[in-house]
């Protein structure tokens, strides 16, 4: 009877290097972001336009989730504690998740505030709303491309601030056309459109970005890891009769855990078959970190008093 724990050190020192990566993106992307959202908000009240003001918005969202993820990726590389026994890796999800809901309180605003000005299109000026898109729209392309360096396929929380970016991005161009069309040929409605357009790049964004963190959140198996799969596979090893009480979750992104229960029968031996379940956990699904326990199934399992389900 007995369990173990593995774990690869190999793949850790990966995760780390990572983190060094995202710290400086996320960190150089934050400053550049930052310094352009106040140009924006001026901008959008001296020139009056709620594309402008709407997009600024969204940059100070980006801010935000640069910051957050930038502080929860410095927190999480704090060592574990006596009442923290897993760190504080999770808050990089409990960022992701705070981020997600502020791009959709946002992007309601920005709906409500647009709503008035379809009734009533404001005098907005349109050289300078376009100055200040243009300059805008460089500004998210830089900082796009510091964050496609980071590592934004497995963290969540680099994912969720290319997110905002792109959106921004978009935001920009959708500005840059507003002004565009004011100047041209006068369209005043153009101003509000843009914004609506924002608005709903920035709720889509929000809602993805609150869904995935919440999943994280209520301990979901990780999206890319299959149970039948993983339960199929264990079963594959020889003496192994039953895999049971199988749960897969997240502590946070790219940090995926495993718990079982494994009966052997036969000839079985308890150190070998653990071995060969960790082996298969590690190279075929990713998961360095598991807690197995084998037990003979003529005896039966300890945590429910002899009877196993």
């Amino acid at each position: 009877m007995g369990h173990h724990h593995g774990h690869s050190h190999g793949h850790s020192h990966g995760h780390s290097h990572n983190h060094t990566g995202n710290k400086k993106a996320l960190f150089s992307a934050f400053i550049i972001i930052s310094a352009f959202m106040v140009v924006e908000v001026i901008g959008g009240f001296l020139t009056n336009s709620l594309a402008l003001l709407s997009d600024a918005g969204h940059m100070l969202s980006d801010a935000v989730a640069l910051g957050l993820s930038f502080f929860a990726i410095k927190l999480g590389e704090r060592k574990a504690t006596q009442s923290k026994t897993f760190g504080f890796q999770r808050f990089e999800i409990i960022a992701a998740a705070l981020n997600g809901i502020t791009l959709i309180g946002i992007s309601l605003y920005i709906f409500v505030e647009a709503y008035s000005r379809f009734t009533d299109p404001p005098e907005v000026q349109s050289m300078g709303m376009l100055t200040i898109s243009v300059i805008g729209l460089l500004v998210n392309i830089i900082a796009a491309w510091i964050l496609m360096k980071g590592d934004k396929e497995e963290n969540l929380n680099v994912r969720s601030a290319f997110l905002h970016v792109i959106g921004d991005m978009l935001g920009s161009v959708g500005a840059i056309i507003a002004a565009l069309l004011i100047y041209f040929f006068g369209w005043g409605i153009a101003d509000p459109i843009a914004s609506v357009i924002v608005a709903i790049l920035v709720l889509i964004s929000g809602w993805r970005v609150t869904k995935d963190s919440f999943h994280v959140l209520m301990e979901g198996a990780p999206l890319q890891i299959e149970m039948e799969k993983v339960k199929k596979s264990l079963l594959n090893i020889p003496n192994v009769k039953e895999v049971h009480d199988l749960h897969i979750w997240s502590i946070t992104s790219g940090v995926p855990m495993l718990s079982c229960h494994i009966s052997i029968e036969g000839e079985g031996k308890h150190d070998t078959i653990l071995h060969q379940a960790q082996s298969i956990l590690h190279d075929d699904f990713g998961i360095d970190h598991s807690t197995i326990q084998v037990e003979h199934k003529e005896i039966g399992c300890p945590s429910h008093h002899g009877v196993c389900n």
